[in-house]
């Protein structure tokens, strides 16, 4: 990866690391679905100038069908789901099932034009990276968190989904025109159900958390997100939910005194390694990879 690459690998690592400690804290208050919304409301309002001095409105109504389908299954779907689990398991959990997503991603690239053949090392880094999802869920699994486990991996498939659908349908379009369309249409469309789940009340301390996720975790870090795929291609550039599981499971301990597991001591290891090597490349394929998997997304 090249220094730009890596640079915006390390902001991308914060921005995405931090999201996990406030959702558990704004849940506290807010229903998920309330969560969605101020997430996506203000974020979408935000990037409406830039996308009227890029005169990308064009673009965006050219392409407001996969702008639709990106939204639903990067915003309005995941979040939700993700913010309902953040009820009943952890944070530190939540960002660990998250580590998944590099290995969805391999497997939802092979019905894309542009995948990349599974040899032997890929494939054992599949295998890998399976054992340490097993292990992790397995050993810190109690009541009924089962439910919610299958929940957050309705989100890994959502968040493996999502950078594919940049990099194949919508690669020309403007990132601001894309954000800004995908999280006005999720906000519109959770409207209706949070008028009957409005909160009661709203603390400072909810507002400060609401105001970062949808300020800086969501309208500035999806927006280097893309330039992160431009650098790395789609696959690799969900390898950064390591590094920002770090983050958030160092928040969640430390923060809101959540348990360092076993489970996450044996299964996490197991889930970096294999997702490192099912997302990596021979070095004979590097040249073709870089034409295909690192289009572009916007110019």
């Amino acid at each position: 990866m090249t220094r730009k690459g890596w640079l915006l690998f390390s902001v991308m690592a914060v921005l995405w690391g931090i999201p996990y400690l406030l959702i558990r804290v704004a849940v506290r208050q807010l229903d998920p679905g309330v969560l969605v919304l101020f997430r996506t409301a203000p974020a979408a309002l935000l990037l409406v100038p830039v996308v009227t001095h890029q005169r990308a409105w064009r673009a965006l109504v050219r392409n407001v069908r996969w702008i639709v389908v990106f939204g639903v299954v990067e915003f309005g779907i995941p979040w939700y789901l993700m913010s309902t689990s953040e009820r009943h398991i952890n944070s530190s959990l939540t960002s660990l099932i998250i580590c998944a997503v590099p290995l969805f991603s391999v497997v939802a690239s092979r019905f894309t034009r542009t995948h990349e053949p599974i040899g032997a090392r890929r494939g054992a880094g599949l295998a890998a990276g399976a054992v340490g999802v097993a292990l992790l869920v397995g050993l810190d699994l109690t009541g009924g968190s089962i439910t919610w486990i299958g929940l957050m991996s309705i989100v890994c498939v959502g968040y493996a989904i999502g950078p594919l659908i940049l990099a194949t349908k919508l690669r020309d379009v403007p990132g601001p025109a894309v954000v800004c369309g995908a999280a006005g249409v999720v906000a519109l469309a959770w409207v209706p159900y949070d008028v009957f789940h409005w909160p009661a009340r709203i603390g400072a301390e909810t507002w400060w958390s609401v105001a970062v996720l949808s300020v800086f975790c969501t309208a500035g870090a999806v927006l280097v997100f893309f330039e992160l795929i431009k650098e790395a291609g789609s696959s690799r550039s969900v390898v950064v939910v390591y590094s920002n599981t770090a983050i958030a499971v160092l928040l969640g301990v430390v923060g809101l005194h959540e348990p360092f597991t076993v489970g996450i001591a044996l299964g996490f290891p197991l889930i970096v390694l294999g997702s490192y090597l099912a997302t990596s490349v021979a070095r004979g394929a590097a040249t073709h990879a870089s034409r295909d998997a690192n289009l572009p997304i916007y110019e």
